[in-house]
């Protein structure tokens, strides 16, 4: 590995809702939209939590405030680890104004979040670190998740 990024993940939280954003990823794949949290890399010199409350307010135009860091994860692709840091925010108000970047959004129940979420990791994350007990289908069955 010859690279390290930091990845920002913002979790918003506004009246028991989630806020999902619907991203373009790859048109040589079946279904290249997915549905995410507010992410972005974090650049050098940032501070991880301006950076996090900077990108959700660019990003959707919501003004947000920092609840926790409910989980952090670490994956790699090619020679570069990423090292992700989720944080919790709450908004102050559900009217999303989508950058560019996004094509879509929408408020979602909490235990409805893995109806969107297809990665498995992050809904065990979400699971257990903010209590949504979350349906996750495994390779066999389905699996209820409760903490």
């Amino acid at each position: 590995m010859s690279r390290m990024a930091v990845k920002i993940k913002g979790i918003v939280e506004y009246q028991g809702k989630y806020l999902l954003v619907q991203k373009w990823y790859d048109d040589n794949i079946v279904n290249p939209y997915k549905w995410e949290f507010v992410d972005s890399i974090l650049t050098p010199g940032e501070r991880p939590e301006e950076a996090v409350i900077e990108n959700i307010e660019v990003q959707t135009g919501l003004t947000t405030k920092i609840i926790s860091i409910p989980y952090t994860w670490t994956y790699t692709v090619g020679d570069t680890a990423y090292v992700g840091i989720a944080f919790l925010c709450k908004a102050d108000e559900d009217i999303v104004i989508l950058s560019d970047e996004y094509s879509n959004s929408i408020w979602v129940e909490a235990d409805k979040v893995n109806q969107y979420i297809e990665d498995t990791e992050m809904l065990k994350d979400l699971n257990k670190h903010l209590g949504i007990n979350l349906h996750i289908k495994s390779d066999d069955d389905d699996l209820e998740l409760n903490v």
